[in-house]
């Protein structure tokens, strides 16, 4: 079936993106792979490319296009040649959302410009070691000072996505206690140059999948970060979080289509190649209906993925239908990329094999931004269940 969710522009900038990485990126992954993080000067090359402004206003350096599209061409296109970005998804998809929201006036002037051009990365801290999902209980905290012109962080975080590289974090921290009736009260986001004394980056965490986006824990110990970095209103950050998880959770269910895309099409090429029994892979049966199937299922998700791209460009995505999005695209994922690598056959399970790094970096897809069963109990509440 045709897809009409793109126009003439989205595929100009999918052709300029797909040669980028044929040239900027696809010669070096294999040294980035082994790594375990790209090179802090590729950040550059993408702001050059213009993707780091494409939703950021013209007035502070961006293009100004309102589209989600343009981030879900890059998931396509990405998971299309076997390579990863690192951690620039982080820095769009989930931290500008939070300056052109609730930032001030001056803090955008402050921060967009250097933002699009990749001399500052963004990067998100949540997370807290023994916390998990549960957001409520942060013990990390942020105390105003006595003469009120700064807030002093103390705590740690983890599974940090772009912490290694990050110039900027919004930290997630308690700037007052709970109140009875409400755990979420007394969270504020505050935003941290890296650069303050008190901070640091501790390990580098040694992930199953994703090996390309730096993943570390965070320490912060009596950091000073002024009060004008302090992000939104105070003790409301609970609530901001949860405005932008649609868009988080649209962005990793477009992320596990494209990635169950490339699967079909990895596995496609290495069957017709591939010869047993004097005969290729492609010729057998099972074959044919393992891949027919697979191809169905990636066909099913693209259409869920398209319509959710229309809604969330019209500013009508609801949270429930976000959920519905994310649980389905990353189980149709699990399963196709599953079944290719299957067809692959002993290689499927060599990392040289794009399959096998794809059947890796997938795995994480059912548990960030929200597990398959939170998923399900979003799901079910919006079902009056």
């Amino acid at each position: 079936m045709r897809r009409s969710v793109y126009t003439e522009d989205h595929e100009s900038f999918r052709q300029t993106l797909r040669s980028f990485i044929e040239a900027e990126v696809v010669p070096h992954f294999d040294e980035w792979y082994q790594a375990g993080i790209v090179p802090r000067d590729f950040y550059y090359k993408l702001g050059e490319l213009g993707t780091f402004g494409i939703e950021v206003p013209e007035e502070y350096g961006g293009a100004g296009i309102e589209s989600f599209k343009y981030s879900a061409v890059i998931s396509e296109e990405t998971s299309r040649a076997g390579v990863s970005f690192g951690g620039s998804g982080v820095h769009v998809n989930l931290c500008l959302p939070y300056i052109l929201n609730i930032g001030t006036e001056e803090q955008k002037q402050r921060w967009l410009p250097p933002f699009v051009t990749g001399e500052q990365m963004w990067a998100i801290a949540m997370t807290e070691p023994g916390t998990g999902s549960d957001l409520a209980g942060m013990r990390t905290t942020a105390k105003l000072s006595d003469d009120g012109t700064h807030y002093v962080l103390n705590g740690a975080k983890t599974f940090i996505t772009g912490g290694v590289h990050a110039n900027r974090i919004i930290v997630c921290a308690r700037t007052s206690p709970p109140k009875e009736d409400d755990r979420r009260f007394g969270i504020s986001l505050l935003v941290v140059d890296t650069s303050l004394p008190g901070f640091s980056v501790g390990r580098k965490l040694e992930k199953l999948g994703l090996r390309t986006s730096d993943t570390a824990e965070l320490a912060f110990q009596d950091v000073h970060v002024p009060v004008e970095d302090l992000l939104g209103e105070e003790n409301k950050g609970f609530s901001y979080l949860g405005q932008n998880l649609p868009q988080e959770r649209l962005g990793i269910a477009i992320g596990a289509y494209a990635q169950a895309a490339a699967a079909v099409r990895f596995a496609t090429a290495y069957v017709k190649d591939r010869h047993v029994f004097g005969r290729s892979v492609a010729s057998f049966q099972n074959t044919k209906f393992e891949l027919a199937a697979c191809q169905a299922e990636v066909d099913a998700a693209e259409a869920v993925v398209d319509r959710a791209l229309e809604a969330i460009d019209a500013k009508e995505l609801t949270p429930a239908e976000a959920a519905k999005a994310k649980l389905f695209c990353t189980e149709v994922a699990s399963r196709v990329i599953d079944r290719c690598l299957q067809l692959h056959g002993g290689y499927g399970y060599i990392t040289e094999y794009p399959i096998a790094r794809l059947y890796a970096d997938n795995r994480v897809n059912r548990i960030y931004g929200g597990t398959s069963e939170v998923m399900k109990m979003i799901i079910a509440k919006d079902m009056g269940l």
